[in-house]
This record gives C-alpha cells, structure tokens and sequence, in this order.
C-alpha cells in the first residue's frame, strides 16, 4: 500500500510525463521545500532542461521569455507563501501579451490553512482574471488518479489555445514530501486538445473591406504580431509600412517606413500626408507623435490580429479583423487595388533623408540616440535583441536600425521595467541563441539578480546597460517643467549611483565601461557580459529636440 508521500510522488511524475507528451520542454524552478514532489519529478526526466534561480520574480520572467521564444508554455514553480507572489508581474506580462506559461504554485494542505501555519497565505485564484484557467485539485489521492492526466494536458490546452496565456494550477502537499512513485496511470493516444483550426476571417468580410482600402491613400502601423505578409500587402497597395521594432519587418524593404516617429514630427509633411485608412496590424508602437497624428487626421482605422483582446487605447478601431493575421493580410493583398505611386515615394524619400540625418547626427554626438542606432546596427542575423520599456524601447523605435532576422522583444503589455534581463535570459535559454540586451540603468538595477549563476547557465546573454544615473523618461513628462529641481530628482530623476562594475563583479559577470563606436566589436564576441554606455540625463531631452529639429528641417526642405 502506497504512503501519502508515494502517492504524491506518483500525481508529480504523472503530471510530468503529460506534460512531457504535450511538448514541455523547460521547467523554470524556484527553490523550496513544500514544492519538493514536483520539483523532484521534475528534475528526474532528462527530457526536460531544468532551469533554477534563486529570486521567484526572476524565475517567473525567465518562464516569460522561454514562452516568448518558443510559443510554448515553461513550467514555473515555486514553494508556498509569499514565493508566489513574486510570479504576479510576470503573470501580468504573460497575460497582457499573450505569452504561454504554466504556473505551479506548491501550498499546505487545507487543515494548515487560516491557522497561522508558517509560510502560509491564502492562494486561491491569487491571480485573478490574468490567468486562462485555474484549479486547485486538493491533496493528492490514490481515488483522483484518472483525473491527474487530464489535468496536465489541459493545463497545457488552456495556455496555448484559444489565445494564450498562463495558467495557474496550486498543488497543496502533506508531509512527507518525499516519497517513491509507483506505476502511472496510462498515457493516452492524444491530449486535451492538442490540436485547434486557427480562426479565419470571412472572405466576404475581407472583400469588403479590400473594396474599402483599393485606390485609397493609406498607411500600414505594424507592431508585435505582423508577419511578413504585411510586405505583401504593402506592395499591393503602394502602401508605407510605419514598422516599430517589435514588428520584424524592419528588413530594409522599399515600403518599410523606420524613423516615423521623427518624420511626422514635420508638420508639413504630417499635414500633407494624411491618410484615408490606417490599418494596424498588430499592437501599436510606443510613438506618442504617430499615434496622435494618426488621431487627429481623421482616417478610417481597421485593426488585424490573432486574438480577441482589444489593442485600441485611442478608441480609433472602426474594424477589427480577429483571425490568423496571414491568410487575413494574404487575402486583402489578392483583392486591393494600387494606389498612385507618388504615395508611397513620398513617404519612401522622407526615410532615406531622415536615415541620413540620423546617420550624420550620431557620428558627431555622444547621446542615448547613437546609444540605440550603435546597438541595433551591431545586431547579427539571428540575434535575439530584448529591450525594457521606458527609454530604450521609444529610442530603439524612433532611432534603431535595419534589424534583419533579428527577433526583438519587448514586455510592453503592461510596460514595465521590471525582469527584463530575467525575460532575456529565458530568451537565450529557449534559443541557443546569442540575446542582447538594451536597457536603462534603473531597470537594471531593479532586474540585477537575473545576473546570478548567469555564467554557469548555457546562455550567452549580453547586458548593453544605458546609464544616465536616473530615470531620464521623466525629463520628457510634464513633470519636468512643474516641479522643482530637488523635488523632480527625488521622486522622478531617482539618481542612485550604483557601479555597474562592482554590480557585475559581485555576480562574477565580465564587465566593461565602453562607447557606441567600440560597441558592436563587444557585441560580436562570445560570452555574457555587461556592457556600460555611459550618458548624461541632463541633456538627453535637448540632444532629442536637436536631432528632430535636424529631421524636420531637412524633410521640409525636399517640399514633398
């Protein structure tokens, strides 16, 4: 007869090997002891890799960018308490961006609950509405074991299904946590649901709004979640595609529109090139300028994207296309009819003069924008490039470069600054692929225990730290000019004099202080490393209004 420690051992090893047979094939664990049943049965298939970190939100973040990378769910786990609670960020990320995962939370057993038991706290549906599904199936029991496949399999079906997102599953143990796994219950032939159509928008609907778009002025946003097809469609139309960083079209294509941000900041052009239609494929760039031009011109806005959440803070969206963003921008591009050329060579000749200007600018200026140009034109095809919200995504978008076959990524579904070198290392954990960071120095400070055993992990991952000793968004916000000095730096300049060498040092991770010009040679080598660029945030507002001064003037002199 099995003990209560066997029986928990055999739920662990049974999750594990559906887990296993859906596809997992990463788990991210954090350590404790109440989580033991499975963090053991875990480590004990040589199926999956294994990946431990100290700090739960570390963890968490690095489950987000495995899940990024790869479109599947990483296991999460962490012991009972307020371990937990450190998930709940990265949660919300993979929430709000529709990034798979499975969240395992380790618990006590009912009759510790509400009775001051140590390490203890209440975590049922602790994360809400952000996560696909939730279940608590109470303490394993011999009686519940066909239940125990079902469970992991659709675990695995509610996060990648549908639209994906993470699921959260709390396993209360009993003592003794240790235990011997005794036969599994049967695998079966298939799985929860292993398979789904993806959802395809009507031919008549797309028809109709081809119809729409035929003959028109229009231009392309593209953002997270367009596909090259986009490209396709583009051409058809005689469409410019605004394409941010995130969009993967930023491959040097005729209709690929890259520094929009400081073209439309021309109010003769802007003006005199306003469009009939916007269509928004995938989720909108960071740009404040482009989206409120985009408002206020008046266009027609039809939005294309895989899954039914809104993407519409501007409250613009007159369509929205909801299905496999392809066979969508495949099928328009069929039907569309061109509009003049003079349309898109406008747009084309703005680009070619600001990339110039841009070009001229940085060769001449020590600023966080060469900062952003250098680092993204340091980039190799096949790179992974992560950047954190606040100043390095906005200076990335308006300022990067041509990033061909270079996947980039951003946690901006709740725009954070927090994990973003955990999520980066769970990108190069997934990939086997060289994963360059760009982030501000707050940020890194905030994310600095993603560095721990970074160097012992099969991981190439490199830190470029841009470090104006403070938060410089803040320079940019009203604030800037409506408080004082003193009071601005204390609660908006935050300047906290951290030495990104000792920093480095103390977690064992090569370091180096070093300037745009000598960066892409660092880039290049092999290893992980942190990467200083210092700046100065006192200017850093002035050297942007110099350098989109310096685009107007030259795009408002070709009269276009």
């Amino acid at each position: 007869m099995s003990t209560p420690g066997d029986t928990s051992a055999t739920f662990c090893a049974t999750l594990v090997d559906e887990w296993i047979h859906q596809g997992v094939r990463h788990a991210v664990v954090a350590p404790g002891s109440r989580s033991t049943p499975l963090a053991v049965a875990l480590a004990r298939r040589p199926e999956l890799s294994i990946h431990v970190f100290h700090d739960e939100r570390t963890a968490a973040f690095a489950a987000l960018g495995i899940g990024v990378e790869t479109g599947f769910p990483a296991v999460l786990l962490c012991t009972s308490g307020t371990a937990a609670t450190h998930f709940h960020a990265a949660v919300a990320e993979a929430d709000l961006s529709n990034v798979p995962m499975i969240v395992c939370t380790a618990d006590r057993p009912p009759e510790l609950r509400d009775v001051g038991a140590p390490q203890t706290i209440r975590q049922t549906d602790m994360y809400g509405t952000k996560v696909r599904w939730f279940h608590d199936p109470g303490v394993p029991s011999d009686e519940a074991r066909d239940s125990w496949r079902s469970l992991a399999s659709r675990l695995v079906a509610s996060a990648i299904t549908h639209r994906p997102g993470p699921v959260h599953v709390n396993l209360p143990f009993r003592e003794p946590l240790l235990g011997t796994p005794t036969s599994l219950p049967e695998a079966r032939s298939s799985g929860w649901a292993r398979t789904q159509s993806k959802i395809v928008v009507p031919a008549v609907v797309v028809s109709e709004c081809a119809q729409r778009m035929s003959g028109r002025r229009g231009i392309i946003v593209a953002g997270r979640g367009a596909t090259p097809a986009t490209l396709e469609l583009a051409t058809a139309l005689g469409w410019p595609i605004l394409a941010d960083a995130r969009s993967g079209l930023r491959m040097g294509h005729p209709a690929c529109v890259m520094a929009f941000d400081a073209i439309l900041r021309s109010q003769e052009f802007a003006s005199n090139h306003r469009p009939d239609l916007v269509l928004r494929v995938g989720e909108p760039p960071a740009s404040k300028v482009t989206n409120q031009w985009i408002a206020s011109c008046g266009a027609e806005v039809m939005q294309v994207q895989p899954y039914g959440n809104v993407t519409d803070p501007d409250h613009l969206v007159s369509v929205h296309l909801i299905g496999d963003v392809d066979s969508t921008l495949l099928g328009l591009a069929a039907a569309v009819a061109r509009v003049e050329s003079s349309w898109l060579s406008d747009w084309a000749e703005a680009e070619r003069t600001t990339q110039a200007v841009l070009d001229a600018w940085s060769s001449e200026h020590d600023s966080e924008i060469t900062n952003a140009r250098a680092v993204t034109k340091s980039l190799s095809s096949g790179d992974r490039f992560v950047v954190s919200s606040s100043m390095p995504i906005r200076d990335v978008e308006w300022f990067g470069s041509v990033t061909t076959d270079v996947h980039v990524h951003s946690n901006r579904g709740a725009n954070g600054i927090d994990g973003v070198i955990s999520t980066a290392v769970g990108v190069a954990l997934a990939s086997g692929k060289k994963t360059v960071v760009y982030i501000g120095d707050v940020a890194a400070v905030h994310d600095a225990n993603a560095l721990l055993a970074l160097m012992s992990r099969n991981a190439e991952v490199k830190v470029v730290v841009s470090n104006n000793d403070g938060g410089s968004i803040f320079s940019f916000l009203p604030q800037a000019a409506l408080v004082d000095t003193h009071t601005f730096e204390t609660l908006y300049g935050t300047p906290h004099g951290v030495s990104f060498a000792h920093l480095a040092k103390a977690f064992g991770v090569p370091y180096v202080l070093t300037s745009a010009t000598e960066l892409p040679k660092l880039i290049r080598e092999s290893g992980s490393a942190v990467i200083e660029l210092s700046t100065q945030r006192n200017v850093n507002v002035s050297q942007h209004a110099q350098v989109n001064d310096a685009v107007t003037a030259a795009i408002d002199a070709l009269h276009l």
